[in-house]
């Protein structure tokens, strides 16, 4: 009659922890993509991070939107000056619409005087 050690009945020592697990309940610890050599427990396991292999895979990541076409009125658009209300100028558009155009806004002000009395 012989002694072996089947595998699912191996216990291997967890290397962070140092608590006896079963050897297939023990994972490799990776560090930067690489075997560190530690079995650790699941609950001792450090996942590496995902951030440290940035740039080492080539990334398709087009910026331009499909079906796009230039504006051909810049020039006509840049004229007119839009505004919403209440601080339009109440040319119809804004009792329509909530906008008018500032084409026949006009500003105004005036300078006044303040006066201190003494008592």
């Amino acid at each position: 009659m012989t002694n072996r050690v089947v595998g699912r009945y191996a216990l291997g020592i967890c290397d962070r922890s140092g608590l006896t697990y079963k050897l297939k309940d023990l994972y490799p610890q990776i560090v930067d993509g690489k075997d560190s050599g530690l079995r650790v427990s699941r609950s001792m396991l450090d996942e590496d991070q995902p951030q440290l292999f940035l740039g080492e895979f080539p990334i398709n990541d087009p910026q331009t939107l499909p079906f796009t076409r230039t504006d051909t009125n810049v020039v006509e658009q840049r004229r007119i000056a839009w505004n919403w209300n209440p601080v339009g100028d109440n040319n119809g558009l804004s009792a329509l619409y909530g906008f008018s155009t500032q084409t026949s806004m006009q500003a105004t002000g005036a300078v006044g005087t303040v006066t201190v009395s003494v008592s």
